[in-house]
């Protein structure tokens, strides 16, 4: 029997490539278009997975006039575009998310009620709670500024500015004799800003 013969063709099961009868594809979706659809073209918003079908001239047409924002108030795109940077899914602060009396698990170390939420607040509540310790330079610094060891942050801003007021050369009519004194105020307030005070 020979392979090329129109009767071998007959009895294949499958017939060979250019022999099979093609499918047309899905007409136009534009209305009163008949050409073969080339193109998908989303439905819009609400509908992610849902598309037309046309031809190119359609679908030029389509994408021309297409706005997935049609119907949102400026709020509702504000919103949209920001929750678009994490791709719309819930975030949460980083670190542990429950405290360690809610969480159900295994903890023969105690690690997760040392590390976890309430010990990070107890921590800060007894750093809060113990007065720090001041030295002699701190102390010195306190002492040019003319200030107690328990001033506040914006004591020592203030009570700075107002000594540079005074101090100044151009605010004593262009005088030198208070530019060590200033000199010296810079440098305590400096090493007090270095040293977490204000």
């Amino acid at each position: 029997m020979k392979l090329d013969s129109p009767i071998f063709d007959r009895i294949r099961v499958k017939p060979e490539e250019e022999r099979r009868p093609r499918s047309a594809g899905p007409a136009c979706d534009h209305p009163g278009c008949g050409l073969l659809a080339t193109h998908r073209a989303p439905k819009g918003r609400m509908r992610e997975r849902e598309y037309w079908r046309f031809c190119l001239d359609h679908v030029r047409a389509y994408n021309h006039s297409y706005n997935y924002f049609a119907g949102m108030s400026q709020d509702d795109v504000l919103r949209y575009q920001k929750d678009a940077v994490i791709g719309h899914r819930p975030t949460w602060k980083m670190g542990f998310n429950g405290d360690a009396e809610r969480f159900d698990a295994q903890d023969p170390l105690d690690l997760i009620r040392e590390f976890g939420p309430s010990a990070t607040r107890a921590r800060h509540e007894r750093k809060t709670a113990e007065p720090r310790p001041v030295h002699n330079a701190e102390r010195k610094a306190f002492e040019t500024l003319g200030l107690d060891i328990d001033a506040s942050a914006p004591d020592i801003k203030a009570r700075f500015k107002e000594l540079v007021k005074r101090n100044h050369p151009d605010a004593n009519g262009g005088d030198r004799s208070c530019e060590e004194r200033l000199v010296e105020v810079i440098q305590a307030y400096n090493y007090l800003k270095s040293a977490k005070f204000c």
